[in-house]
């Protein structure tokens, strides 16, 4: 009986399953080579269940009713693509064929060529960090642009530096615990295994793989078997920061007995850059190994590293480029026929990672990464002792002083190395045959971090609309910072003795103060840290809306201690040995609402709230003599909140942002050498000065858009309107070895602007794709508000009082004061760029050629950054300064390079 009644129900609701028979709709996703784009995403319109296509670029989508669908397939460096299409009830299967996607601009636009040897002085710089967007581009044609048009001269997109940008490896932060900023040299020259982050999200957006800050994410995986199997080979020539790169890389692919290989090098190097004296040789490594054990689980150790040896280039004030132009470098001099640089940086700090990627069921992954980073970053400078400076461009020396005529002045205008070995030999011996030690040498700032780092990252789908992300992480570091003896340049020995504060011994603990090359001397002393942090984040899709939080906590210890015991009696018990423990708690909150009007027009919200600790260098005020901290010191509190409409369509793709930020109780350190009075006079010494409880506004508008006039060509056009303003007065302190602490009082800073980036920045570009694989493009570039960073000691009322009577000045009035402290605004600047490039097929080859030039129409005056120098800090000085038709010390700056090119040749197979 219940089988006739089963086959009676078959039978009976055939014809209605029949009915509504519903179809499997699938694709195949594939790159202009013809190759599968893997992991490509595929959103369906018209459901929450989306997909990621699979490693041959296959996707599909089942029991699919009768309609009209809309998918949109997206991945990172290459072109969004729409399809429409209908289903029928009639179809049981429905092909929609080969959807191809298009590299995007920035993966054909070359390589973004990092200059940061603005970070290698002393003499200040704060603003001067490189930053171009993480040096990555996402589907987003304001990020690309950013990047690789407006990023080459040095624009920040919503005025966020290095330090609030986020670079993963693994789960592994590449940030450094000194200042927090990212060292893009730990890679530099492994373009083709750091290409395409794994994840790459923008501003305050949440990762899945960390909190994040400000000024996005970029994660990469490094995991030998997600490089495409082939053999690369490239050569690169160029006027930047070296002549030569050359570069291969090589992958195996997953072998059928679970091996995976990835390897690359580089090297690049040339002394013929457009600054004279520069000059660079850096080597770069990659290994990846994966063994796959099971489908559920591998292991994968990555190695890498890139040694390198770079010249700096000085910035200079107004006057020694009118005598000199724009490519003239005070760092370096002639000797024996060559030029030689003062200012080298040799880093070298290779990291050494173990992953475990483990799936747990169908739903979840369990992935651990620890690491390990040693190495050394050294960078060199002229020192002397009870000598003249030997610094070129000294005020003394400079034509305005009027000791030297200009003419003068060009004749002597490098170092003279042949002098400072003869004076060391003229000095050489005592009238009793006793050795003297150097009066001019080379020192080398030395900083040896030991870093050792956990990083956990959990994931799981708990339903098929939502998603769960936790992530711990642990660093503990142990950073070794001195100073060294590099080059007695003919000496015997140099002396650790303090010549600017009369001779005392930089470390009296130790009778002998005779110190030779590799000996450390002036300094020596650890910080450690340990930081803990914990992150979770959940994604929740429904047929309207996406919805995404994450919050974050992190806990963190820092620690001094000093090797060397100062001689000067107030610094004796705070020098040397352990300081006590800084312990800092951070939390935050971030969220992300997309609202989906259709498949191609988006309003989205992404909001964030948390706090930052400080970092070691905010922390000590000057941690080369003692450990105190820097007073009024505390966690940074960050508030941010962006709002877009979003248009992703076949012809045109759109972004038009709004955005407001807010940074809270900061702490920002200007270091740099001025003179400074005592009761013996005035001598030249390091001053430590710092702005606590810094309070700044960024707010501003973006607009971002790629349209296709035709199949083959494209406009992008971007506009990035904004106003970055300090918006209070902070304290102001200095710090040096002959006064200790003093205490200025407020800056009178509100209202000025944050330096180190154009403000408002427009863009407009065309590039033509052909059929044939050729492509070529220009972009027109616009730059507006730009200022100088300033000196805070002459922004309070301390510059225009007078310390005897505690008075102001004679003569000193509102108007007076306004004048001689107002902010330097910098010209506007356009800029004109153009790449080209085309790519040939031979069988299983492929040959590529690429050029791109930046400032075309050779515009010298756009100045990248600049700061006022210290040194004029009382009214009368800087009332001096001002009425001088040459200021003895005016602002010290860098201008652009003018017209740089970058050609690049490839052979794949």
């Amino acid at each position: 009986m219940i089988k006739k009644l089963s086959l009676i129900s078959l039978f009976t609701l055939l014809p209605a399953s029949y009915y509504f028979a519903q179809t499997t709709v699938f694709a195949y996703v594939k790159g202009q080579d013809g190759k599968p784009v893997e992991r490509a995403e595929v959103d369906l319109e018209q459901s929450v269940d989306d997909v990621t296509a699979d490693k041959i670029g296959y996707f599909q989508f089942v029991d699919l009713k009768p309609g009209h669908y809309l998918i949109t397939v997206t991945k990172p460096n290459f072109e969004s693509k729409i399809v429409e299409f209908d289903v029928t009830a009639d179809e049981k299967r429905k092909d929609l064929g080969v959807i191809m996607l298009n590299n995007s601009l920035a993966s054909d636009a070359g390589v973004v060529v990092i200059d940061d040897s603005a970070n290698d002085t002393e003499d200040g710089g704060s603003a001067m960090q490189p930053t171009v967007g993480l040096l990555s581009s996402g589907r987003d044609a304001f990020q690309n642009v950013s990047a690789f048009e407006l990023g080459a001269y040095w624009f920040r997109p919503r005025g966020v530096d290095n330090r609030f940008e986020d670079v993963l490896f693994n789960g592994v932060s590449m940030s450094k615990n000194d200042d927090g900023r990212i060292d893009f040299s730990n890679w530099g020259g492994l373009n083709d295994v750091t290409r395409y982050p794994f994840e790459n999200v923008d501003n305050i957006t949440p990762s899945e793989y960390t909190f994040g800050n400000l000024g996005g994410v970029a994660y990469y995986n490094t995991r030998a078997s997600s490089y495409r199997k082939q053999t690369s080979l490239a050569y690169s020539f160029t006027n930047r920061s070296y002549l030569h790169r050359a570069m291969a890389t090589y992958s195996s692919g997953m072998s059928k007995s679970g091996w995976a290989f990835t390897f690359s090098g580089s090297r690049r190097w040339g002394d013929q850059a457009i600054i004279d004296g520069v000059y660079q040789d850096a080597y770069a490594y990659f290994a990846s190994v994966e063994k796959k054990f099971s489908e559920r689980h591998s292991i994968n150790f990555t190695g890498f590293g890139s040694p390198t040896y770079r010249a700096s280039n000085s910035p200079n004030t107004q006057e020694v480029y009118d005598i000199m132009g724009k490519d003239y470098n005070s760092y370096w001099g002639w000797q024996d026929g060559e030029k030689r640089n003062s200012r080298i940086r040799k880093v070298f700090e290779p990291m050494f990672m173990l992953t475990d990627y483990l799936k747990i069921g169908k739903n979840s992954n369990w992935t651990n990464t620890v690491s390990y980073q040693i190495g050394s970053d050294a960078r060199s400078r002229l020192d002397w002792f009870h000598a003249a400076d030997p610094n070129p461009t000294y005020y003394r020396k400079l034509p305005s002083y009027g000791l030297l005529t200009a003419d003068e002045f060009r004749s002597q205008s490098q170092i003279d190395w042949n002098s400072l070995y003869q004076a060391n030999y003229l000095n050489n011996q005592n009238m009793d045959g006793t050795k003297r030690g150097a009066v001019y040498s080379i020192v080398e700032d030395v900083n040896k971090d030991k870093t050792f780092n956990f990083a956990s990252h959990f994931d799981t789908r708990l339903k098929e609309n939502w998603k769960l992300n936790v992530n711990f992480n642990y660093q503990n570091l142990k950073s070794d910072n001195f100073r060294r003896v590099k080059d007695l340049l003919g000496a015997e020995y140099a002396y650790n003795l303090n010549a600017f504060n009369n001779d005392v011994q930089y470390n009296t603990d130790d009778a002998n103060t005779q110190v030779r090359v590799g000996d450390r001397t002036q300094y020596s002393y650890e910080l450690s840290k340990n930081h803990y942090s914990l992150n979770v984040s959940s994604e929740v899709d429904f047929n309207k809306f996406n919805v995404v939080a994450s919050i974050f906590s992190s806990y963190s210890e820092s620690q001094r201690d000093g090797h060397f015991r100062s001689g000067l009696a107030s610094f004796q018990n705070n020098s040397k040995g352990k300081s006590s423990i800084y312990d800092a708690l951070d939390a935050g909150l971030k969220g992300k609402v997309t609202y989906k009007i259709n498949g191609k027009n988006f309003i989205v919200y992404n909001g964030a709230f948390f706090s930052l600790a400080p970092t070691l260098n905010e922390l000590y005020i000057n941690p080369r003599a003692v450990d105190y901290l820097t007073p009024g010191v505390k966690n940074q509190i960050i508030n941010s909140n962006d709002l877009s409409y979003i248009l992703r369509s076949q012809v045109l793709k759109l972004r038009i942002s709004g955005y407001y930020t807010t940074i809270s109780n900061s702490t920002e350190i200007s270091r740099y050498y001025a003179a400074v009075s005592n009761e013996t006079g005035s001598v030249n010494t390091l001053i430590n000065e710092a702005m606590t409880g810094v309070d700044k506004k960024y707010i501003g508008a973006e607009l971002g858009f790629d349209v296709k006039i035709t199949p083959t060509l494209n406009a992008t056009g971007v506009a990035s309107i904004g106003e970055y303003k300090y918006t209070n007065r902070p304290d102001v302190y200095s710090f040096d070895d002959l006064n200790d602490f003093r205490s200025y009082g407020k800056a009178n800073i509100k209202d000025y602007k944050v330096a180190g980036t154009p403000q408002k920045a427009f863009s407009f570009g065309l590039k033509y794709n052909s059929p044939k694989y050729w492509w070529v493009g220009a972009s027109a570039n616009y730059l507006m508000n730009q200022y100088l960073d300033f000196s805070a000691l002459n922004k309070t009322a301390a510059m225009y009082t007078n310390s005897a009577t505690n008075d102001p000045y004679e003569g000193v009035t509102p108007e007076l004061i306004q004048q001689l402290t107002a902010q330097k605004k910098f010209d506007d600047q356009f800029m004109l760029n153009a790449n080209a490039g085309k790519s040939f097929k031979f069988g299983n080859y492929r040959l590529g050629i690429s050029v791109s030039v930046n400032n075309i129409l050779n515009n010298r005056n756009y100045v990248t950054g600049g700061f006022e120098q210290g040194r004029a800090a009382n009214f009368p000085d800087v009332l001096e300064e001002s009425q001088r038709q040459t200021p003895y010390f005016g602002p010290k700056l860098w201008y652009d390079r003018g017209t740089t090119f970058f050609t690049n040749v490839y052979l794949r197979f």
